[in-house]
C-alpha cells in the first residue's frame, strides 16, 4: 500500500513535503519524497492519497480507562454492567481510539482483567483496536480510590501479592493509587495519601524485580513526594494538591527531573472547559503547574484519562484537544512525545513498523518478549532503592513493536486529515 500526503512527519519537528509511505505486509518499508517512492512501487499496489493531509506515526495515549464510559457517572455505569457487557463496550471504545489515530494505550485500571482479555483479542486479530499495555487491577488500600475495581490491599505482603498476580496475568505496568481521587466519591480526598512508605517501596520493588514499570496516581503533594521516594516510573496527574490549594515543592520537582520520572498530566476536562468546572482561578493554577513542570525540564507524556467523567473517547473524525505547554519544539512534537511514552511508560517499540492490528493478521509479531528480572545488590529487602528504580526504568526489556504504522487521520468519507494531538489535558 502506498500512502501519499501533503506532509509526512519524519522526525522530531521535521516534516517532509509531498511525501509518501510505502507499506508491505505489516511493515513500513520506505518513507520519502512521493515521486521517488512512487517510481519504485508496482502498479498493482493499493494507493491512498491525502494531498491536503499530514501522515503521522500511530499515537500513544498513556492514560486511559477502557472500562469507564466517560459519562456523567462512570462508576455507576460500571456497577450496572456485567463483565460481558462491559467487555463489549470496551471493544467499541478500543476501535474508536484506533480510528482516531491512537495505536497504543496504557490502560491504567480495569475490572477483573478485562483490558488484558481485550488486548489478547486484538493481538489475535478478532477485534479491532490499539495495542493495550494494561495495568490490570490497580492497588489501593481498603476503601481507597477505585476500591470498586477489586485491588484493595493492606500491608506489604498483600501489596506484593497483588503485584505478582497482575504480572502473572500479563500486566505490562503496575498502577498504584497513591492518593485519593475525584472519581471515588466515598473515598479519601484527592490530596490525601493512601499508602505507607513501606507499602509503596514493596510495590515498586516487586514490580521492578520483574522488569515492569510502576505508574503512580498522585494528586497530593505529599503523595507525589512519597511516590518519588519509592522510585516509581511515572506519576499520573501530579497536580500538587493540598487541603487548601496547590504546593509545587521544588525539592521534589528536582528529584523527578534528576531521577528521570515521567509525568502524565492526564487533565480532564481540557483547558477550554476547565474554568466551567473548577472556576477561572483554580483552572489557571492547575494548568500553570503543568507549564512550570515543562519549563523546569520534566519529561511530560501524553494521556487523556479517557473514560472518566468529562473525558470520553472521542468519536472518529473529531478534532483532538491540544494542550501546548511552553518549552522546546521537541516537547510539542507528537513523535517526540510518543518516544517519551515508549521510554518511560512501558510502551516501547522497536525499529520495525508501527503497526495497526487488523483482524485476520497473525498474532506472532505482537507477543511481548519475556521480561528479564532486575536484581539489585542487597536483594528485594535491601540495597539502594533509587538504584533499583533506575535499573528497572533504564534496563527493562522493551515490550515490543505492536503499534500501528504511519497513517492519515481523516473524517469518515473525507480525504482531509485532522491535526494530531500533542498533549492532552489531568483529572482531579
Amino acid at each position: 500500500m502506498l500512502i501519499t500526503a501533503g506532509r509526512v512527519l519524519v522526525g522530531s519537528g521535521t516534516y517532509l513535503d509531498d511525501g509518501a509511505v510505502l507499506v508491505e505486509g505489516d511493515s513500513i518499508t520506505a518513507v520519502g519524497p512521493r515521486v521517488e517512492i512512487a517510481e519504485r512501487t508496482g502498479s498493482d499496489v493499493m494507493r491512498l492519497a491525502f494531498p491536503e493531509g499530514t501522515v503521522v506515526p500511530g499515537l500513544i495515549d498513556a492514560h486511559v480507562h477502557l472500562a469507564f464510559d466517560g459519562g456523567a457517572d462512570p462508576v455507576a455505569a460500571l456497577h450496572e454492567s456485567n463483565d460481558e457487557t462491559l467487555l463489549t463496550n470496551m471493544r467499541h471504545r478500543a476501535e474508536q481510539l484506533l480510528r482516531s489515530g491512537v495505536t497504543t494505550v496504557r490502560d491504567l485500571g480495569d475490572r477483573n482483567g478485562l483490558a488484558l482479555r481485550l488486548d489478547a483479542e486484538i493481538a489475535g486479530g478478532s477485534t479491532l483496536g490499539p495495542r493495550i499495555v494494561s495495568a490490570g487491577t490497580p492497588a489501593t488500600p481498603p476503601g481507597g480510590h477505585c476500591y470498586f475495581l477489586g485491588g484493595e490491599v493492606s500491608g506489604a505482603a498483600e501489596v506484593r501479592g497483588l503485584v505478582r498476580r497482575n504480572i502473572a496475568a500479563g500486566a505490562g505496568v503496575i498502577k498504584a493509587m497513591v492518593t485519593g481521587g475525584g472519581l471515588t466519591k466515598d473515598g479519601p480526598k484527592s490530596w490525601q495519601s493512601q499508602f505507607t512508605p513501606e507499602e509503596l517501596h514493596a510495590l515498586v520493588d516487586e514490580a521492578h524485580q520483574a522488569g515492569v514499570p510502576v505508574a503512580a496516581h498522585a494528586h497530593g503533594t505529599e503523595g507525589i513526594a512519597a511516590a518519588v521516594e519509592a522510585g516509581v516510573d511515572t506519576i499520573e496527574h501530579c497536580t500538587w494538591m493540598t487541603s487548601n490549594g496547590f504546593d509545587l515543592r521544588q525539592d521534589v520537582l528536582k528529584r523527578i527531573i534528576d531521577d528521570g520520572i515521567a509525568v502524565c498530566p492526564a487533565v480532564s476536562p481540557p483547558l477550554a472547559d476547565a474554568p466551567r468546572f473548577f472556576g477561572e482561578e483554580r483552572a489557571a493554577a492547575m494548568f500553570d503547574l503543568v507549564r512550570q513542570m515543562a519549563e523546569a525540564g520534566v519529561r511530560l507524556i501524553a494521556g487523556t484519562d479517557a473514560g472518566v467523567q468529562r473525558a470520553g473517547v472521542r468519536r472518529p473524525g473529531a478534532r483532538p484537544v491540544v494542550l501546548r505547554a511552553p518549552g522546546p519544539a521537541e516537547q510539542q512534537d507528537p513523535r517526540s512525545c510518543d518516544r517519551r511514552c515508549s521510554r518511560r511508560a512501558g510502551t516501547g517499540r522497536d525499529d520495525r513498523a508501527n503497526r495497526s492490528r487488523v483482524p485476520g493478521r497473525p498474532a506472532g509479531d505482537r507477543r511481548r518478549p519475556p521480561r528479564r528480572p532486575h536484581r539489585v545488590a542487597g536483594g528485594p529487602d535491601g540495597g539502594d532503592r533509587r538504584a533499583a528504580a533506575r535499573a528497572a526504568r533504564d534496563g527493562r526489556t522493551a515490550v515490543g513493536a505492536r503499534m500501528s504504522g504511519a497513517r492519515a487521520l481523516q473524517s469518515p468519507g473525507q480525504g482531509a486529515t485532522r491535526s494530531p494531538p500533542v498533549l492532552s489535558a489531568p483529572s482531579p
